[in-house]
């Protein structure tokens, strides 16, 4: 629970008070490789504080081709964000791409919480500006950057991840092929 804590600190600084409210919402949970957090269509209820493993979030146009928006390592937030928000049904699928330990909470009670307690409101709004600013930068490198300067990114973003997941998972989330991706990391190693 102390790493959900330092989170939250890193992000804005939550009083003792805060937290003891915040805490008790909070409950061990599990996933196992391949398990979804969240699946396309269903109403988000809860959100989920990653401490170990990893977890990707897609998307799947109407051929069944999956696209890879975001992968969440430890330290981090993950839950259909614009379902928790609009009650709408979640487009956004969550997997586990390792077995993952998290801590979990129901979204409406922790929300409940803003107007009582600014500081977590403060939080809350600090993390969505900061996605808002990662999907908007996201989105410039996808149509603006040459694959290998994306591949760049990737590798500074997400360090060692690459030994973790397959390289299809790369490849989509960079937006090219395995054998694209395959290319640039022999280009890369013969320098």
């Amino acid at each position: 629970m102390n790493e959900l804590r330092t989170y939250f600190n890193a992000i804005s600084p939550i009083t003792d008070e805060t937290w003891e409210k915040v805490r008790v919402l909070f409950s061990e949970s599990q996933l196992k490789k391949s398990q979804l957090f969240i699946d396309e269509g269903q109403i988000a209820a809860k959100i989920g504080f990653l401490k170990s493993g990893v977890v990707r979030a897609f998307y799947r146009n109407s051929e069944g081709t999956e696209y890879n928006k975001h992968f969440f390592v430890p330290h981090s937030i993950v839950g259909g964000y614009a379902s928790l928000i609009t009650g709408k049904p979640n487009k956004i699928v969550q997997q586990a791409l390792t077995d993952c330990q998290l801590l979990t909470a129901d979204f409406r009670e922790l929300s409940a919480l803003y107007n009582s307690l600014p500081d977590l409101e403060r939080v809350a709004r600090k993390l969505a500006e900061f996605y808002f600013v990662d999907k908007e930068e996201r989105e410039i490198e996808i149509v603006l950057l040459d694959a290998d300067k994306r591949y760049a990114i990737f590798q500074k973003q997400y360090p060692g991840l690459e030994q973790i997941i397959s390289q299809y998972h790369i490849a989509s989330y960079l937006g090219i092929t395995p054998t694209q991706l395959s290319r640039i990391r022999k280009k890369l190693s013969q320098k």
